[in-house]
């Protein structure tokens, strides 16, 4: 079993899809469950509805999860796991102020050496601790071996005897019986401690890790912005996923990366987001969307309308500027008061035209009708059309848009 552990206190970034999507492949290829655990044990932080926009966004990107586990729900389990650890004496109640702590830790600070708890109630005698009336946190024991220095006796139990982030994480893991974690390089000492757990309530089962480095700029670039500028959740994946190592192609599907992916070869050299080369792999993609399919983001359900809209994809890279190129396509149009009385004419003539398949005839017909110069009628028809004479060839937006005329000039 694999799984994706959000917390619901911000939006999703490119980090944490990141994660979501190599878990998410990763369990596929082993043909293992994926699940998804909200950790919602921070109340006061939790963002209401946050929880479900991230289940819409890992669907949105086509990531199928067996089941939503909510860590506040398994805070019974996390209790009696800390009060098993205090009865077989691996972890005790610590009394010690945080007025107290941070001043162990200034001084640390100032010793220039890292700070580590000293133990200070751990041998405390047990009248001392029924009789003791000050609030207190629960804290797991060290472990014994001198080879894993970076961990001391942490606490596993807050004051308000809510279990901390380790303690919880680990406890979950072995709930839902996780055999591979694959994580973001900056838990590493995260994971260490949550190991410490479960090795210290007898778990013996090895969930195995795998730690890589970060996107350095991926906590910049929220998933929601990204999609309400017009990128596709495809291309989106496709740049998340070549970061991380050499693809055969340059353009490819999460179905493709289940394929071929191979989790040894991921880079651990550090990477930067770049929004150009996102664009470009957005562009490709949109090139290869079905027409009537890439028609609905721009407001139809028209394969003619998708394939106009690939027309300007040599200007345009997300869906939201194709958006901004159809849409004056069928607005009022703004026509300068030089030309208007010539164009009048040939809105006029237009609406009284026959149906013309071919744009040359079209062209010819009304030409004959008007007389005007070839080039001034190349230039109304593309304002009446399109808005604006900065367009691509008139023939081509013609030949899209040949069913709409009577619903364009007006």
């Amino acid at each position: 079993m694999l799984r994706f552990a959000p917390s619901p206190i911000k939006d999703m970034n490119l980090n944490d899809l990141r994660i979501a999507l190599l878990n998410y492949i990763v369990s596929k290829q082993r043909d293992e469950g994926f699940i998804v655990r909200i950790e919602d044990g921070d109340k006061d932080k939790n963002v209401e509805g946050k929880d479900q926009e991230i289940l819409d966004t890992l669907t949105l990107f086509g990531i199928e999860y067996s089941q939503v586990v909510y860590q506040s729900q398994n805070v019974r389990f996390h209790t009696a796991m800390a009060l098993q650890l205090i009865h077989e004496k691996k972890a005790f109640n610590c009394f010690c102020s945080d007025e107290w702590l941070e001043k162990k830790k200034q001084e640390a600070k100032e010793a220039n050496k890292p700070y580590s708890y000293d133990g200070a109630c751990e041998n405390l005698p047990a009248e001392l601790v029924i009789d003791n009336e000050n609030p207190f946190t629960v804290r797991i024991k060290k472990p014994q071996k001198d080879n894993i220095q970076e961990v001391d006796s942490f606490v596993i139990m807050n004051h308000d005897k809510i279990p901390t982030y380790d303690f919880s994480c680990a406890i979950d893991d072995m709930l839902s019986d996780i055999s591979l974690i694959i994580r973001d390089e900056k838990y590493l000492n995260n994971t260490l401690k949550q190991e410490h757990v479960r090795v210290s309530l007898n778990y013996d089962k090895k969930i195995k890790y795998t730690h890589m480095p970060a996107i350095e700029n991926g906590d910049d670039f929220s998933i929601k912005e990204l999609l309400e500028a017009g990128y596709l959740p495809e291309a989106i994946s496709n740049y998340l996923i070549s970061m991380l190592f050499k693809a055969p192609k340059n353009i490819f599907s999460i179905e493709d990366t289940i394929k071929w992916f191979d989790i040894k070869n991921i880079s651990n050299s550090p990477t930067h987001f770049d929004m150009e080369v996102l664009k470009t792999i957005n562009k490709e993609h949109l090139k290869n969307m079905d027409s009537k399919e890439l028609s609905r983001y721009v407001g139809f359900a028209d394969e003619e309308i998708g394939e106009l809209a690939k027309i300007y994809l040599t200007e345009a890279s997300t869906t939201k500027e194709l958006r901004s190129k159809i849409e004056p396509v069928f607005s009022q149009k703004n026509i300068p008061d030089d030309i208007k009385e010539e164009v009048d004419l040939v809105v006029k003539t237009i609406k009284t035209a026959p149906y013309f398949d071919e744009y040359s005839d079209f062209k010819e017909y009304i030409l004959k009708e008007v007389d005007l110069k070839d080039e001034n009628f190349d230039i109304y028809l593309k304002i009446l059309l399109t808005g604006t004479k900065e367009t691509p060839e008139i023939e081509e937006i013609y030949k899209h848009l040949k069913n709409y005329i009577g619903e364009i000039i007006k």
